[in-house]
């Protein structure tokens, strides 16, 4: 039997290797480089995922936005009408110190918070996470639900045409006037609420981020000294 050859000057030998492929060293760990600046494999992951919220994004705003056609339903039947007569002539307020008007606007801004609320909630409890798309698909679902609801009313509602509507039923008939939104700034009452519900509940229930570690420094810079060194 012969024994195992030691190298030259107990040196490891060397792997062959080509020279398109030299051997790479460990490079030692920089504390101060950014997250994942070393890498390469993970800079266009955010590719793919921003194009999916976006597509998720358009497909919510488009389902809130429907729920509009709820609204001018709920308007129309929960609001105050404002009933109007006519003496052949002219058309009058029946009640001059009546404030179905502002009801009306009122009725509005209640049903468009509600519905601001349940939307957001429901996309929440399906989606179960947040982001600046999703914020922006309810906002704009919510603003183009609040003027698809508002729409909506008013075609459901009496007739437009007070003139019309008066030569219709007669001198002396009280009637219905027609389902206005005096305050045109209620459209918004939707969208702030949207935003507002999907802050809290992102807040109070989505998961949360895990923290970074904290870098050990005792090791690079020494322990501190000791009482009495």
């Amino acid at each position: 039997m012969t024994a195992p050859l030691t190298p030259h000057n107990n040196q490891p030998p060397h792997e062959p290797h080509d020279g398109e492929n030299p051997p790479q060293q460990d490079e030692p760990h920089n504390p101060w480089a950014a997250p994942g600046s070393g890498t390469g494999a993970t800079a266009g992951s955010g590719g793919p995922e921003l194009a999916r919220e976006l597509r998720e994004g358009v497909v919510i705003a488009l389902l809130v936005a429907v729920c509009g056609v709820l609204l001018g339903v709920l308007w129309n039947w929960l609001a105050p009408h404002t009933p109007l007569i006519s003496d052949s002539k002219a058309v009058y307020l029946k009640n001059t110190e009546g404030e179905e008007a502002i009801g009306t606007d009122g009725t509005f801004i209640l049903l468009a918070v509600a519905l601001g609320v349940l939307t957001t909630a429901a996309v929440f409890l399906f989606r179960r996470r947040g982001g600046i798309p999703l914020v922006v698909a309810l906002v704009v679902g919510g603003l183009l639900g609040a003027v698809l609801g508002w729409l909506t009313g008013m075609w459901l509602g009496p007739m437009a045409d007070v003139a019309a509507h008066a030569k219709q039923v007669g001198p002396g008939v009280t009637f219905d006037g027609p389902l206005r939104l005096g305050a045109k700034g209620a459209l918004v009452a939707w969208p702030v609420a949207a935003m507002l519900t999907q802050l809290a509940l992102t807040a109070l229930f989505a998961p949360r981020d895990p923290e970074p570690p904290h870098p050990d420094w005792s090791g690079r810079y020494g322990q501190e000294p000791q009482d009495g060194a």
